[in-house]
């Protein structure tokens, strides 16, 4: 048997996406049944929050036992790179992340919502397994920029993700309109995300903003209780700005410049 063949893999596992709002919903409400079989059989993780991590198998093991307690379970976190700088992580680092998998480990990857590595932090990771030849597998599950994306009957053929726009206004609307006019010019669609409780400040930026016959979707707790998503012209939204009940809820922001 070569080297190779006793190799584990890295499994990209996805979290629900509630940000642990909705507890009271079983994780198999959420996520397929796969995913929490494949979930409770690992005993290594990479994570980008350990907390987050725990509370998730601590879901897991309601449905299915888990391969070992969750105190023996071996939870690190990605590292974290200093705020403002590049998320350049030091090889060596990534390599003992991996460790685990090149003595015969599986380990999952998991982010604190949604798919890891999209949205996410964990690229680095998932490229330094490729670089060591070992396997990596994603498991079906949720992503709310796509989900949101399918829901908003804005351009799905053509579309960008901005990520988390600037938080200084000046700055934040310059690079609105920007993304606005590369909207107008290749008719692509324009997907921002935010910290949940700043998703009334980044809805009230977007409306200000944009030109009135922009159409704005917002999406606001995909698949959980009480979630909404909305497509308006920004016009429409002047007329009945949204309401956001629940600051916990993670929201997605589209638009598509006519």
């Amino acid at each position: 048997m070569t080297a190779a063949a006793v190799r584990g893999s890295l499994l990209l596992v996805p979290n629900t996406l509630d940000l642990g709002a909705a507890q009271e919903l079983g994780v198999d409400a959420l996520l397929g049944m796969q995913v929490i079989a494949e979930a409770a059989r690992l005993t290594h993780w990479v994570a980008e929050d350990a907390k987050v991590a725990r509370a998730f198998l601590k879901r897991v093991a309601v449905k299915t036992p888990l391969a070992l307690p969750l105190q023996a379970i071996q939870i690190h976190e990605l590292p974290r790179p200093p705020k403002g700088r590049a998320p350049a992580t030091d090889p060596r680092q990534l390599s003992t992340l991996l460790a685990p998998a090149l003595q015969g480990h599986d380990i999952g990857l998991i982010s604190d919502a949604g798919l890891p590595a999209v949205a996410d932090p964990g690229a680095q990771l998932v490229a330094a397994a490729h670089a060591a030849g070992l396997r990596v597998w994603p498991l079906a599950g949720a992503s709310s920029l796509m989900l949101a994306l399918a829901a908003s009957g804005l351009n799905g053929q053509r579309f960008a993700f901005e990520g988390y726009l600037a938080t200084d206004a000046a700055g934040r609307a310059a690079r609105v309109r920007f993304l606005e006019a590369c909207s107008r010019r290749e008719q692509q669609t324009q997907i921002a995300i935010e910290t949940p409780y700043r998703n009334a400040a980044l809805a009230a930026a977007l409306i200000e903003v944009l030109q009135p016959s922009t159409r704005l979707c917002i999406a606001c707790g995909v698949t959980l209780p009480g979630g909404w998503c909305l497509t308006r012209t920004v016009g429409e939204w002047r007329q009945a700005p949204p309401q956001f009940a629940d600051r916990h809820l993670p929201a997605v922001f589209l638009w598509l410049a006519g």
